[in-house]
């Protein structure tokens, strides 16, 4: 993606926050903020981890996205996230590369982010998530 793309947060699908939460604190991980996203049907745990974060996602429905990942999978790292200065940007750099997001287009995520996922079949097996910062307040 270039210079200012830097490793977001590596993300590990639960089945509860609350129960997970202990391991990761003790690995020194310190617990930022939790959120619910309704629109990608999941409640994040933000972790602070140097200048990157883990991130646990717990469903809030079986019939979502990490729903569906822990019945199949269960527990376990569900994607890298990616953050770029630019989310459009990115992304037509990607489809000039052949890849198109999941869902055709970005969308709203956690903190007032922009997002979009690329699927792991492109992208030699991992789920990929780009994030464009939230605007900085003036």
């Amino acid at each position: 993606m270039g210079e200012e793309t830097r490793l977001r947060h590596v993300a590990v699908a639960v089945e509860s926050i609350d129960a997970a939460l202990p391991l990761w604190k003790a690995l020194g991980l310190e617990l930022r903020h939790t959120e619910d996203v309704p629109s990608e049907g999941v409640r994040t745990a933000h972790l602070a981890a140097g200048g990157s974060e883990g991130g646990l996602l717990e469903p809030l429905a079986g019939d979502t996205p990490v729903g569906r990942f822990l019945e199949r999978q269960g527990p376990g790292l569900h994607h890298v996230a990616l953050e770029v200065p630019d989310l459009t940007a990115a992304l037509q750099r990607c489809s000039a590369a052949g890849l198109e997001p999941l869902g055709g287009e970005a969308r709203d995520g956690a903190e007032g982010t922009r997002i979009a996922f690329f699927h792991p079949r492109d992208t030699g097996g991992v789920l990929l998530e780009l994030v464009e910062p939230a605007p900085k307040p003036v």
